[in-house]
This record gives C-alpha cells, sequence and structure tokens, in this order.
C-alpha cells in the first residue's frame, strides 16, 4: 500500500469520526430541550383538576358547546371549554345576548326579505312567460355604472319594452343598479302588447342592436331562433287580444243635460280624482284606479246627458271587486244626479242584469289565472298597459 492511500484512508477515517460526533451532540441538545419542555415544573393545563389561572384559560381552545358534560369539538374536556367560555360570556347579561340573538335574527330576516324583493323585480322586469329571453355572457364581471347608460340604448322596438337583469356576485339575479357587480346578463323583449304581436321587422331590428350594444359591453348574446319566436308572440296576442275587456254602464239623465261645472262637484263628493289629461278616475288606494268616467262630450261641450263609467278588466284584481265598486258608485250617483242605469241601447240594466254580469266577470278572471296572467298582476299590466 502506497503513501497516498494510507494518507487518504486517514482522511477519511477523520472525516466519518466528525460526522459521528456532530450529530452525538445534536442529539444531546434535542433530548434536554424535550425533557426542559415536558419537566414536571410545568403545569400540564389539560390536566389540572383545580382553579386555573386565568392567563392559562386564556390560551385555551374555545369549544362550540356549552354543556360542561360535553367534549368540545376537538376532542378536549368540557370543562376547560366551559371555563373558557365563562370567561368572556361573564361579561355579557343574559338580556344582551338575547339582544344580540335578536338584532341579527332581524339583520337575517331583512337579508332575505331584500333578496326576494330583488328576485321577484328581476321577474317581473324579465318574465319567461310574456318575454322572449335574451342572454348576455360577459367576458368578465361587470358594475352597473358602466353597463346601464349602454343598455339604455335599446329599450324599445317598435311598441315592446326590452328589460334587462343581472347575475350578481351574490349569486342572485336583480334589477342592475349603479354600485352592482353583475356576472351574466340577461335580456328580455316582450312579445306582445295589446295592440300588436312582435313581428318579424322588428324582431330583426332588435337582433342588429342587440349585438352591436353587446360588442360594447364585451358580452356574447345568444339569439334564440326567430320562427320560434314569431310563433310564441302570436299566441300570446291571441290571448291578450281575447281577454282585452273593457265593461261599461252608463247613467242616463232623467231630466234636462248636466252642466259640466255641476258635474264637478258632484263627481268629487263621490270621490273621483281629475286626471291631467281630463280622464275622471276613482282611486283604489295604492296609486292606481279602479274605474274611470267619461262623460262622452268633448272639452268644448258645456253640458252632457250621459256618463259611462268603465272598467278595464284584466287591469284589475279580483280582489278589489272593481265591477261591484263601479256599480255601487252608479246607484250612489243616481240619486245624486236624477239619473237611470242604461246599456248601451239605453235599456235600463236591473239588479239581475247586473248580477249576471258580475258572474261572467268572475269566468273571465278564472281564464285569467289558469293561464297564469292573473288580472291586476304585473304581468297582466304589462301586457294590457
Amino acid at each position: 500500500m502506497t503513501d497516498l492511500q494510507m494518507s487518504l484512508i486517514g482522511i477519511a477515517g477523520v472525516f466519518v469520526a466528525g460526522v459521528f460526533t456532530y450529530n452525538k451532540i445534536q442529539e444531546y441538545k434535542a433530548k434536554k430541550t424535550v425533557e426542559r419542555a415536558f419537566s414536571t415544573d410545568h403545569d400540564d393545563v389539560l390536566m389540572r383538576t383545580g382553579d386555573a389561572p386565568a392567563s392559562a384559560v386564556a390560551r385555551q381552545e374555545p369549544s362550540f358547546s356549552l354543556d360542561s358534560a360535553s367534549p368540545g369539538v376537538a376532542g378536549g374536556e368540557a370543562s376547560a371549554s366551559a371555563a373558557a367560555l365563562g370567561a368572556v360570556a361573564a361579561e355579557f347579561s343574559s338580556d344582551d345576548l338575547d339582544d344580540g340573538a335578536a338584532a341579527d335574527a332581524a339583520l337575517a330576516a331583512r337579508a332575505k326579505a331584500a333578496s326576494t324583493a330583488a328576485a321577484e323585480q328581476a321577474t317581473a322586469l324579465v318574465d319567461p312567460l310574456i318575454d322572449c329571453l335574451l342572454p348576455l355572457a360577459l367576458e368578465g364581471a361587470a358594475r352597473g355604472d358602466k353597463l346601464l347608460p349602454v343598455l339604455q340604448t335599446l329599450r324599445m322596438v317598435g311598441n315592446k319594452p326590452v328589460h334587462y337583469i343581472g347575475l350578481a356576485v351574490s349569486g342572485d339575479w336583480e334589477p342592475i343598479t349603479h354600485g352592482g357587480v353583475y356576472t351574466k346578463l340577461q335580456g328580455g323583449v316582450q312579445l306582445a302588447s295589446r295592440s300588436t304581436a312582435l313581428n318579424e321587422l322588428e324582431y330583426s331590428e332588435l337582433v342588429t342592436r342587440l349585438r352591436a350594444m353587446a360588442d360594447e359591453i364585451g358580452a356574447e348574446p345568444e339569439i334564440p331562433d326567430m320562427i320560434e319566436v314569431m310563433a310564441e308572440a302570436r299566441n300570446l296576442h291571441r290571448f291578450v287580444a281575447g281577454h282585452d275587456a273593457q265593461l261599461g254602464v252608463n247613467l242616463q239623465s232623467n231630466g234636462a243635460p248636466w252642466a259640466i261645472s255641476t258635474l264637478l262637484g258632484a263627481l268629487e263628493k263621490q270621490g273621483f280624482d281629475v286626471r291631467p289629461d281630463g280622464r275622471y278616475v276613482m282611486p283604489d288606494g295604492e296609486g292606481g284606479f279602479l274605474f274611470s268616467l267619461s262623460t262622452n262630450v268633448t272639452l268644448a261641450e258645456e253640458t252632457t246627458a250621459r256618463l259611462t263609467l268603465l272598467l278595464d278588466v284584466p287591469c284589475v284584481a279580483p280582489s278589489r271587486d272593481g265591477f261591484g265598486a263601479m256599480v255601487a258608485c252608479a246607484k250612489s250617483l243616481v240619486g245624486r244626479l236624477d239619473a237611470t242605469i242604461v246599456d248601451d241601447y239605453n235599456q235600463p240594466l236591473s239588479d239581475a242584469a247586473l248580477g249576471e254580469i258580475a258572474g261572467q266577470v268572475q269566468d273571465f278572471y278564472a281564464e285569467m289565472n289558469d293561464a297564469d296572467i292573473p288580472a291586476g298582476s304585473t304581468r297582466a299590466l304589462r301586457l294590457f298597459s
């Protein structure tokens, strides 16, 4: 064996001995550290049976159970968890806790009510039963402040309104508002109105304008098939035309024609309001009206011998009994004005005849309910406006 080989063997032996010695030193240090950490000089909080110092209790993980006989969620003793919660709960009276729970419940109820109201508003604006739905996939979340000015450019096609709702970041569909953030949009064009159905020309205009508007807001529209849309529009308009009912009862003067100036006082005492357009209407107490009244003469005339009370049947909810209220008003005016209730052919209407008409009105309401377009509902008001 040469001197070089002997030198290399010696160096290797020194290296191995150094590594072994280093490992022993590290093992000794680790052992001492563990012994100090678990020495008997330190209390084990979970094993104490006496009262724990406040500082020790403050370091415990709180249990989610207030039952001292039950273990906490992590499996620790309930007594330690209960002590931790007790230190906090002692600062509050039971009344405070009740008030806090009531406040939380009230906040939750208000949030739920607001969410429900927003969902109802969204359905009223874009209604699958009476609107052609126009989904708009956004490239990314968009603020209502930026969307609204662009959406305003497409609000009508012919005489058919176009509405929009958005899927908010909360996960609810709602009307698009300033300050809202939306991940999807849904447009809707009304398929029919009192006068006409959505036609091919209007739909073609809608598609062209919708694509241009979608480009501005970074959206991709989903365009429904025109043939299917036109068929739905015609079906809906047939229903509207078949239920566009207006009922009237007339008051015929038994003597000389009434002076218009005299009528004003009598109508005001009866509860009628005069609208800016000159119509006389009976308020429903909620900003709308139950029925209207016409003098059957132009504004230039000074007298009239005939008044007509008119009920727009699909626009008044059955619960308001618009026809009953109108007949009661007519009978009251008979006494005030010395008149007779007559039909369109000037024949007197008996109570029996009025009762028969009231029955027909109830049948009419039943038909509208069966079609999911109840009289007086938002859906009906949109179609029959």
